[in-house]
């Protein structure tokens, strides 16, 4: 990034040139002129669950081992278990065992959390184990095909899967969610077989509904986090049991299933071995709510998900569908990423292209030997043998002896004690002291870092193109001032030289994942200094972010009278349009999916994460070089007001001073998932007050906060701080006076 010495040179070279002397038409602070038009990436249509999405492994362990704990933090925070919530007791019910050759099934059903109930079959050897030996146990979780656990495919469909050789014998081809979990007992392992919410004996919420409105979101609730909080206590369960080693746990599922098994296997350590079938893929990431939540897969895709289970033992089985391409797009990455652990021998992939969507025999088999490898030590094949199907009415749990629980929940209820039990747990975080606010600044600020997605970047990750110099500003702006203006993008994470990527698709693939490789963004910026720059005590420039962008300084013919005091106080001025502001405008508005904004938010940021990304980086830019370095104070006017305390609550010590304007906003206010302070978690980790708390003990002056709510936790982490001073509020608006004279005292 250049200093202020090369911006300076920078400017005065360009005197020279036409092109910097040319006039400015109408708004100084204009940056696309002419032909010029913006060209972010975030401008054009947002990522969806159908879109290319490759993964590119770093060149180091240590490099991916960050990358781990961030995007793990990510999973956490987005499935609503961040933190963990309390796990009550289970009171699980077993019962009804039925004699089977060779395995015994039984019925299960517990609270995972009080009022809501995870259902299943419980399939163990019917031989006994040696005395005190445990067994491996394998968690199975079963898609999207019709009943689930009870699924019957029917003859025809039965009949057409033999002929075709996906299945030996017109039982297995009917039955293949029985035909798994007995196989695998009669191997030895003790398998639990639970449903997904909505499904077979789980009907209490119907499945795909209850956790799709804008309340929802502001909270973290959804199905697909339930349905992982009921995959964690289904491991539980099974690793409580007399007869499981608990240290041997495998999991495995197929379609939606798939997406449990890794995602489960991404955030759970207790997983020692994995095989997600049909689902790992770089095409269609899943299609269900149950598979979808915001802040899920921002900048990653499912293929890095499963990668955060290496170097444990994992393997994948792909079909002819949105997995087609895994032997060739994603597979050999996972490879190169357990190659840095040295285990390139525990991840494993095969395709079974001459059929669809499917968990047959085939791919069976290849799991059964899978997990004999891994779970028991066995390197050997295995062929799947016949079986008894049993009747689908004899698997229920419910019976006149086991009715359904009396204090089960609807969705509605359910949320309700959801948000009580959350709202308590992140109510116990508000800090008494400096541990406490140490816990509070891990809790809750990786959960905002998490649902803003971004940090500020380093030197190197940030690059500027400069549209036009000019070496003194027209005659309105009082005395001589220099600057530069253009657009400031951030660079890739991965070069060019470390880790070239050859298929044009891929790379721009990336571009629009802003992961590993370039972000595509662009952000318009008018940054101007005193021409002596007079030596002070303190080399400082002031972020400015407006509702109404750069142009904000130059109003009706002149300049505006507070960034005159700060040019005239000798500071620096860096003024910048967020996306959606000013110049950073497309030609249609950011669309949010009208039935469910998981879709949506679950891969791109929300406006307003992207306008506080977007502060990161003027922020950067604002802070000059290494060799340079220079202090940046932060203002905030109106609705752009609680956008820069969130970004200052990221920033913490590269933003000395912030003013902002809260312009009377909370997020309970929030009705629509489209409005563009919409920030998914936001609710569930307290709101303004606690995002207030997080810039403790940072200089800030919050103004018009009056019903924001931002009162007791934020002052109690600025009292935990020892910087109770360091916190001014007014209840009121302040004009714009007194904001630039505390800014500048």
């Amino acid at each position: 990034m250049l200093s202020r010495r090369e911006m300076l040179a920078v400017s005065a070279a360009a005197v020279a040139t036409p092109w910097a002397l040319a006039a400015d038409e109408g708004d100084p602070t204009n940056v696309f002129t002419g032909d010029l038009k913006p060209t972010d990436v975030r401008l054009g249509p947002p990522r969806t669950l159908n879109d290319y999405i490759p993964f590119v492994p770093p060149k180091t362990k240590e490099a991916w081992e960050a990358r781990r704990t961030k995007l793990r933090e990510q999973l956490l925070v987005a499935n609503g278990l961040w933190p963990m919530p309390e796990k009550t007791p289970l009171n699980a019910v077993v019962h009804g065992k039925i004699e089977r050759d060779g395995y015994t099934i039984e019925k299960v059903f517990f609270a995972s959390m009080p009022g809501h109930y995870v259902t299943g079959n419980l399939y163990r050897p019917a031989a006994k184990s040696d005395a005190g030996q445990k067994l491996p146990g394998v968690l199975f979780a079963h898609g999207h095909w019709k009943d689930g656990r009870f699924h019957d495919a029917g003859e025809k469909a039965a009949k057409a899967s033999v002929d075709a050789k996906g299945e030996p014998d017109l039982d297995r081809g009917r039955f293949f969610m029985q035909a798994l979990p007995a196989t695998l007992a009669k191997l030895g392992f003790v398998v639990f077989q639970y449903d997904m919410v909505g499904y077979a004996d789980s009907t209490a919420i119907v499945h795909r509904e209850g956790f799709k409105d804008v309340a929802a979101e502001l909270r973290l609730q959804s199905q697909m986090g339930l349905q992982t909080w009921n995959s964690v206590r289904a491991l539980d369960f099974l690793t409580s049991l007399p007869d499981v080693d608990a240290k041997r746990i495998g999991m495995t599922g197929a379609s939606g299933g798939g997406t449990q098994t890794f995602i489960l296997a991404a955030i759970d350590d207790r997983i020692a071995a994995a095989f997600p079938a049909v689902m790992v893929s770089t095409g269609m990431q899943g299609g269900c709510v149950c598979e979808n939540c915001s802040l899920l897969r921002v900048g990653t895709g499912n293929v890095e998900i499963a990668g955060l289970f290496a170097p444990k033992p994992l393997a994948m089985s792909a079909a002819n569908d949105w997995t087609k391409e895994l032997m060739t797009k994603g597979y050999p990455q996972l490879q190169e990423l357990y190659s840095l652990y040295g285990a390139k021998d525990k991840v494993a992939a095969r395709a079974w292209l001459e059929y669809g969507h499917q968990y047959n025999v085939h791919a069976r088999e290849f799991m059964y030997a899978w997990f004999l490898k891994h779970l028991q030590g066995k390197d050997e094949e295995v062929k799947e043998t016949a079986f008894k199907p049993v009747p689908v009415a004899e698997l229920s749990v419910y019976d006149a002896e086991h009715p359904r629980p009396k204090d089960e929940l609807n969705a509605a209820k359910l949320r309700e004690t959801m948000t009580k039990a959350s709202d308590e747990q992140i109510a116990k975080l508000t800090p008494k002291d400096a541990a406490g606010l140490k816990e509070f600044q891990r809790v809750v600020g990786t959960a905002l870092r998490v649902m803003v997605n971004s940090e500020v970047p380093s030197g190197d990750q940030l690059a500027l193109s400069i549209t036009m110099t000019t070496s003194q500003f027209p005659a309105k702006w009082p005395g001589g001032y220099l600057g530069i203006k253009g657009v400031a993008s951030r660079t890739s994470r991965v070069r060019d030289n470390e880790h070239p990527i050859d298929d044009p698709k891929t790379r721009d693939a990336m571009t629009g994942l802003q992961t590993w490789y370039g972000s595509g963004e662009k952000v318009p910026f008018f940054l101007s200094w005193n021409k002596a720059d007079k030596p002070k005590k303190e080399r400082a420039t002031f972020v400015w972010i407006h509702p109404a962008g750069k142009a904000s300084l130059y109003e009706k013919d002149k300049w505006n009278p507070s960034a005159k005091a700060v040019m005239e106080a000798g500071f620096g001025l860096l003024a910048i349009d967020p996306l959606w502001i000013g110049q950073a405008v497309g030609p249609k508005p950011f669309p949010v999916d009208k039935n469910y904004a998981g879709f949506t938010y679950g891969y791109n940021r929300s406006l307003l994460a992207e306008r506080v990304r977007d502060i990161l980086t003027a922020v950067k830019l604002a802070s000059g070089s290494d060799e340079e370095p220079t202090t940046v104070h932060l203002v905030g006017w109106g609705a752009m007001g609680p956008v820069a305390i969130l970004a200052k609550a990221i920033a913490g010590d590269a933003v000395k001073k912030t003013a902002a304007d809260l312009n009377g906003f909370s997020f309970e206010k929030i009705e629509d998932a489209n409005d563009p302070m919409t920030l998914p978690g936001a609710l569930k980790y307290g709101g303004m007050g606690t995002f207030l708390g997080l810039c403790a003990p940072g200089e800030v002056l919050v103004h018009n906060h009056k019903g924001t709510g931002t009162g007791n936790v934020s002052r109690a982490a600025y009292d935990a701080a020892g910087a109770a001073d360091k916190l001014t509020r007014s209840a009121d608006k302040l004009d714009d006076v007194k904001v630039i004279e505390w800014l500048l005292k």
